[in-house]
C-alpha cells in the first residue's frame, strides 16, 4: 500500500538471538517514507556487530543498557561504533536499491512483456517494488548525509 509511512529494512539475520528480538528484529526495524531510519536498525545491527569475540563483554553492556532502559549508554555505544555501524546499514541499503532497479518495471517488460492473463499479479508486485525502492532511495540519501 503506497500510502504507508513505512516498510520494513528487510535486513536478514541468520539465526537470531531472543536478544535480537528483545531489541526488535525484525518486526520494528522500519525504514519511514521521509528517509527515516527506527532505532530499532540502529539496535539491531550495532548488536550484531559487537558479537565478535573481542567486543562480547560491550555487547552484553550494551543489550543490559537497552533491557533498563539506559539511554545514555546505549548512545554512549551507538557513537563509539557510528561509522562501522553506517557502513554496514549503507552497505544493504545499497545493495538492495540495486537488487530493485534490477526488478524494476524495464526488467520485467524485457523479459515477460507484461503479459497480464500469464502473470496477474505482476502489476501489483511492480508498484510494490517501486514503493519499496522510493523509501530506499531516500533512507540512501539519508544515509549519505550522515557519511559526510
Amino acid at each position: 500500500d503506497e500510502s504507508s509511512e513505512a516498510t520494513f529494512c528487510k535486513y536478514v539475520i541468520e539465526n537470531p538471538t531472543f536478544e535480537m528480538f528483545n531489541l526488535g528484529y525484525p518486526n520494528s526495524m522500519y525504514f519511514y517514507n521521509d528517509g527515516g531510519i527506527s532505532n530499532e536498525v540502529w539496535d539491531v545491527l550495532l548488536y550484531e556487530l559487537l558479537k565478535g569475540t573481542s567486543l562480547e563483554e560491550q555487547q552484553q553492556a550494551f543489550y543490559q543498557a537497552h533491557m533498563s532502559g539506559d539511554e545514555a549508554t546505549k548512545q554512549y555505544y551507538h557513537e563509539q561504533y557510528f561509522p562501522q555501524t553506517l557502513a554496514v546499514l549503507q552497505t544493504h541499503v545499497d545493495y538492495l536499491v540495486n537488487e530493485l532497479d534490477d526488478l524494476s518495471e524495464s526488467s520485467w517488460r524485457k523479459t515477460f512483456r507484461k503479459d497480464q492473463h500469464r502473470h496477474p499479479r505482476l502489476p501489483l508486485i511492480l508498484r510494490h517494488n517501486n514503493f519499496v525502492r522510493e523509501i530506499f532511495e531516500l533512507v540512501q540519501q539519508n544515509l549519505d548525509g550522515m557519511a559526510s
